[in-house]
């Protein structure tokens, strides 16, 4: 009987560079772009905020893509994969950013069930006028209280949706990297784009749209001077264009050798903001519409999240000339971009099973996403399910992205002092070089602006109880939760790797190797640059 160890399949790759920076536009352009951008920008100083909102973008925004694309492309693995190939004690930021993407993923998806049957709600004004905040929590969400404990209720107008959104993106997930996540984008990107264009076209047209306009784009100057506006900028750039979740990491795998990473980082970051820009004249215009409507000033309508998504617009459409077709736009255009980004999320956790067990793609596909249709189910498609999700939303994707992240950004820039084998091997295929300015953005800026968020989230949530949760609730959807991801992802990278993992023998890995010039160091794990005398040495 044979001893071989089998080799490891050949790892997927997309189609082409267009078809990944489509991938990677999908799955920055998210909820967030559509429901947060727009407030944010208003309440930043509006056409002022542009100014703090571009430094962020060049600053910290971009150099943490490039950062990101540079560590997946070079170490050929998911996120923990990739992490270890850097260095075997760094495993654990990549299981840190896989298990973020589980929290995430089991409550985006009930989002996304939420924005498919407003699209039906909108086409039939089913929340009645003036009804429209009791509908959303009452009639649909059947909300209930925390206070008493957790509801095992069930809510079939929500729980039904949800089903269809796992089994959809399931499909997708099982088709894999060329043929299900790839052909997703291609097919939802522009349709997406193309929705929000009409939607966008059709709000200007309201009466009272330029008031809108005209409180989103006129400039505060005072706020430029407020540190906290430029904090808000750089921390929505930030979780805008998904930098450390793994996501990525994890896409910038499958691209092929030679490939321009700059240039698509780029394409991706300005696209990104491009369309949180389309975003908020289409969504100012239509709360423009709904002051003059109600008599108000701007400022008295205009609400970011949930709020805005699932309150104010159907008041829209059901106040507006043509509002049913304002509502389907809007709340297809929602459920398309929750849908990229969902399916990003789950890639980066069936990427890491793949790499870590060495299976195939429709078991791995299978054994992480049933489970957490399950869980997502069981706990939000119940009456307490919104205060479960606002909370650990604010904790888990907001608070403890922002730790891993500067976690990460000091690793690998200061621990491991990686930023310029990651500058060479991305100056080696792209078309845009980043030099010295490139590592004093992200071993210097970087660290500074997310140890500040990051100080500022626990003072904030650590001065008083979260949303006014009871405290058992907030430790242990919030705390525990954000404590618990820390500890499980040193423990996963404590468990050996599959023989038939990607984490050995792999054939594409080692074709980076001999084409960079690399060695990996067989004690540590670190990867060294060979000078001439070593590759003579070593036979090469």
């Amino acid at each position: 009987m044979s001893n071989a160890v089998a080799r490891p399949p050949k790892r997927e790759a997309f189609g082409s560079r267009n078809v990944f920076i489509l991938s990677a536009i999908g799955s920055a352009v998210g909820l967030g772009n559509i429901w947060r951008f727009p407030y944010v920008a208003y309440e930043g100083g509006g056409g002022a905020f542009l100014i703090p909102y571009l430094c962020a973008l060049l600053t910290a925004g971009i150099p943490l893509l490039f950062l990101d694309y540079s560590i997946g492309h070079r170490f050929r693995g998911s996120a923990p994969l990739a992490f270890r190939r850097m260095h075997r004690a760094a495993e654990p930021l990549g299981w840190w950013q896989v298990l973020i993407c589980v929290v995430i993923s089991v409550y985006y998806a009930v989002i996304i069930a939420w924005a498919a049957m407003y699209t039906w709600f909108s086409a039939l004004l089913t929340w009645g006028p003036g009804n429209e905040n009791d509908f959303f929590f009452s009639d649909f969400l059947q909300m209930g209280d925390v206070s008493t404990g957790l509801s095992l209720e069930f809510v079939p107008q929500v729980g039904v949706p949800l089903l269809v959104v796992w089994i959809v993106t399931i499909v997708i997930m099982g088709f894999g990297v060329k043929r299900g996540i790839g052909r997703a984008n291609t097919v939802l990107l522009p349709l997406l784009t193309l929705m929000f264009i009409v939607l966008v076209i059709q709000a200007l047209f309201l009466p009272g749209a330029m008031d809108g306009l005209n409180a989103f784009f006129t400039p505060n100057w005072a706020a430029l001077a407020d540190p906290g506006v430029w904090a808000s900028a750089y921390g929505h750039i930030f979780f805008s264009l998904s930098v450390a979740f793994g996501i990525m990491v994890t896409y910038s795998s499958y691209l092929k050798r030679k490939t321009d990473l700059t240039g698509s980082g780029l394409v991706v970051g300005f696209a990104n903001s491009g369309f949180e820009i389309l975003a908020g004249i289409g969504v100012f215009a239509a709360l423009g519409f709904m002051a003059q409507a109600q008599a108000a000033e701007v400022s008295e309508v205009a609400s970011a999240g949930i709020g805005l998504a699932f309150v104010a617009f159907p008041t829209i459409v059901s106040q507006a000339a043509g509002g049913p077709i304002i509502g389907v736009l809007f709340f297809g255009a929602l459920t398309f971009a929750g849908l990229t980004s969902m399916i990003s999320v789950l890639e980066v956790i069936v990427a890491a099973i793949q790499d870590k067990l060495g299976w195939g793609r429709v078991r791995a596909t299978l054994t992480v996403t049933i489970p957490l249709a399950v869980i997502s189910m069981a706990f939000f498609s119940t009456t307490t399910a919104l205060a479960v999700l606002d909370t650990t939303d604010a904790f888990v994707n907001a608070f403890g992205i922002m730790a891993v992240a500067l976690a990460a950004v000091i690793v690998v820039a200061w621990v491991l002092h990686k930023l310029p084998v990651l500058q060479e091997h991305l100056n080696r295929r792209s078309s845009f070089r980043v030099g010295l300015i490139w590592k004093l953005l992200v071993g210097v800026l970087a660290p500074v602006v997310l140890g500040y968020l990051f100080i500022s989230e626990i003072v904030s949530k650590a001065s008083e109880t979260y949303g006014g949760y009871p405290d058992w609730f907030v430790s242990v959807f919030g705390w525990g939760m954000v404590i618990a991801l820390v500890v499980i992802a040193i423990l996963l990278s404590l468990l050996p790797w599959s023989r038939s993992s990607h984490a050995k023998d792999d054939p594409e890995y080692d074709e980076f190797l001999v084409e960079e010039k690399y060695e990996p160091d067989a004690e540590t794990g670190t990867i060294q640059v060979q000078t001439d005398s070593t590759q003579k040495g070593a036979g090469r």
